[in-house]
Parts: C-alpha cells; sequence; structure tokens
C-alpha cells in the first residue's frame, strides 16, 4: 500500500455523517416551519416528529458498529497490516452504511437488515484479517 488508502473509506463515513447532519437540520427546520412542533422541542429533548426522528435514529447508527470500524482502520494503519483486501473490506463496510442509512430513511426494514449484515460481516473479516496478521507477524 502506499500510505493512506485505508483512510479514503474513514473519510467517506464521515461524509455520510455530515449529510445527515444536514438532512436532519433540513427536516427540524420543515417540522417547526410546518407547526407541528415548537423549537423547544429539540432543546428539551422532547417527543421528536417521525420526519426528524428517523434522521436522528439513522446518525446515531452511524456512532456504533462504525466507531469499531474506526478502530479497526487506525490500528491496521499503524500495524501496517493494510493491504488491498483490508482496503476492499473497508469500502464494502462503508457502502453498506450508506445504503443501510438509504434504507432506514425510506422505511424499507428488510434491505436495511441485509446492509447492515454486509456491513457486520465485513468488518468481522476485517478484524479476522488484522488478528491473523498479529498473530503471525
Amino acid at each position: 500500500m502506499t500510505g493512506f488508502e485505508m483512510f479514503w473509506p474513514l473519510l467517506a463515513h464521515a461524509f455520510l455523517v455530515f449529510c445527515l447532519y444536514a438532512l436532519l437540520v433540513v427536516r427540524r427546520a420543515a417540522v417547526v416551519r410546518s407547526g407541528k412542533v415548537e423549537r423547544i422541542a429539540f432543546r428539551e429533548n422532547l417527543a421528536e416528529p417521525e420526519e426528524s426522528r428517523v434522521v436522528n435514529r439513522a446518525i446515531a447508527n452511524q456512532f456504533e458498529l462504525p466507531v469499531i470500524f474506526y478502530a479497526f482502520s487506525i490500528l491496521l494503519y499503524l500495524t501496517e497490516a493494510d493491504n488491498l483486501a483490508a482496503v476492499v473490506l473497508a469500502w464494502v463496510f462503508v457502502a453498506a452504511r450508506y445504503m443501510q442509512a438509504i434504507m432506514q430513511l425510506t422505511g424499507n426494514l428488510p434491505l436495511r437488515r441485509l446492509f447492515f449484515m454486509v456491513g457486520f460481516v465485513s468488518l468481522v473479516i476485517m478484524w479476522l484479517w488484522l488478528a491473523v496478521w498479529m498473530a503471525t507477524s
């Protein structure tokens, strides 16, 4: 590897999180303008309308399993165990996170589950690769 290939998927995932936050702002502003909820409801963490709650939950999901992905990516880079297979698996994980977020926003739960599993399995394989590499180095 030439250096920073492992970090491009991390940047792509961060971009997804930023996009979800932007969508949350847009949706919250829309429900306030429509009169469905007062602005204070968000500050006081009161009942959030479904239009913005689904986005808020999609954001929360990006800080669960991806935390392990970030740790893996950094460890892989620091141990110089990154290779083409690991980078491809990282991209698979990030693509699955994008698709999972899209499926969550559109309400397609069966496909959301499928994409979660694709990301989960790719992450498990990445960690197994790192464990094998460290055990044999």
